[in-house]
């Protein structure tokens, strides 16, 4: 690559500081809370201001990237009531509507830079029982329009809804080729969690 190049690229960068980019992470493959992980760092390394939410994690279980990012003074809420078989319907209805409002506030206050909404879309495709009234996809992505120009947002989960595709400026699938866990090898401390 030519000087020339180098100028281009970097003067298209700085435009693109300029307007947040909406990125969504999704798939039936292992990955996308990674990926995500690996943007807020590099985020916080740039000194740009991170939270990240977890819609499905609970505070009540310890998970590798909090520990992290406490120590990297990466800002993480896991608002989750955990695995939805793990509660109640009632118990997961009341934590997604937490975390919702929650999420909302941080998004639209323009406090931060990059905003992750980590499992947004599994908590979104939840077919169990009724999420829209406490989790309603009119109103995310209402919000998703709504927020502060300059914020970042990144999207993660199985099964993003259409209209999440729809709006984003990067989809990433994150496709299974081969796992572990079908040889019988569980979640892995410090791989999955």
């Amino acid at each position: 690559m030519g000087n020339g190049a180098y100028t281009s690229f970097w003067r298209l960068s700085d435009l693109s500081n300029k307007r947040g980019l909406f990125l969504v992470y999704t798939g039936d493959g292992k990955g996308k809370t990674t990926a995500a992980v690996g943007l807020a760092v590099r985020a916080a390394g740039r000194g740009k201001k991170v939270i990240m939410i977890q819609f499905i994690k609970s505070p009540d279980r310890t998970y590798g990237e909090k520990i992290s990012f406490d120590k990297l003074g990466i800002e993480i809420v896991q608002k989750g009531a955990g695995f939805t078989w793990t509660k109640t319907p009632e118990e997961h209805r009341s934590a997604l509507k937490e975390a919702w409002a929650f999420a909302k506030e941080k998004l639209l206050s323009g406090a931060y830079d990059v905003v992750i909404l980590d499992e947004l879309n599994n908590a979104l495709a939840i077919d169990s029982f009724p999420v829209d009234d406490v989790l309603p996809l009119a109103d995310v992505l209402q919000t998703i329009q709504n927020r502060p120009s300059h914020v970042h947002l990144v999207v993660t989960g199985r099964s993003a809804k259409q209209e999440l595709i729809d709006m984003a400026d990067l989809v990433t699938e994150m496709k299974p080729i081969k796992h572990y866990y079908d040889e019988g090898i569980p979640a892995v401390l410090g791989v999955e969690f």
